[in-house]
């Protein structure tokens, strides 16, 4: 690529790539990158979808853009305000199309832990749960997740804790995405200014890069929206997102 593409742009755009047209997509609590790409999907793709997120917009018109996924800013201008029960209807009945819920832990199954480092009866590190992916991952159409750092550590042969299991369809790090097929994760595409043998070599579970190739870079359109959203690379910075 002609300039670099740095990890924290490389995850917002390419959760962005996972919407599709006019379907309903979500984003949780503790995911600006997700609300990133959601907001940057909406003014740089020229097709219309339905962006939910847990402060209860629907199709918002925000004032500004918020450092929290949480901010009341994002139900400005909304056609509706949904409560989080109505997230786990939509979900339960089949009518939500993609989530983005976040993941301590994800194994080569899709499956993911947010609820403890370690053994469960004396963890390292005690995570805050379930909570509504534990719901949304096994009930969702689709559902991807991100993670800031690729390695080992975070892409694990086996979980510490199955927390939830199910809808997994795509997973972006700073390197790499993943889309599952046949019930495992399968790598689509690495980051252009990486190779896929440092994919393969910071990638805790097995994986198949067959018919994986440098990720497209992004595109004019792509970049010109998350400058717009992040003018001041404020949202980057809070990130810190290295390529390792």
């Amino acid at each position: 690529m002609p300039e670099t593409w740095s990890g924290f742009s490389y995850i917002v755009t390419n959760l962005a790539r996972f919407i599709r047209p006019n379907e309903v997509t979500f984003s949780g609590v503790n995911s600006s990158m997700p609300m990133l790409a959601c907001m940057l999907a909406k003014k740089s793709y020229d097709f219309y979808f339905t962006y939910i997120n847990v402060a209860g917009g629907v199709d918002p018109k925000p004032t500004s853009v918020p450092l929290s996924s949480s901010d009341p800013v994002l139900a400005a201008g909304s056609t509706a305000i949904f409560a989080n029960e109505d997230f786990y209807d939509l979900c339960t009945r089949g009518r939500m199309d993609l989530c983005f819920l976040g993941a301590a832990q994800i194994d080569g199954a899709g499956q993911t832990n947010v609820s403890a480092i370690g053994d469960w009866h004396n963890p390292k590190v005690r995570l805050p749960g379930g909570g509504g992916g534990a719901v949304m991952l096994p009930t969702a159409r689709r559902s991807c997740t991100w993670r800031t750092e690729h390695s080992p550590r975070v892409l694990v042969d086996r979980l510490d804790f199955v927390t939830a299991s199910g809808g997994m369809h795509g997973v972006v790090t700073p390197i790499a995405v993943f889309i599952k097929r046949e019930g495992r994760l399968t790598l689509q595409s690495w980051h252009p200014e990486k190779s896929l043998d440092e994919v393969i070599a910071r990638t805790g579970f097995a994986i198949d890069g067959t018919d994986a190739s440098p990720t497209p870079g992004p595109t004019d359109e792509e970049r010109a929206a998350l400058q717009a959203l992040d003018p001041d690379g404020e949202f980057e910075r809070d990130a810190d997102v290295s390529l390792g």
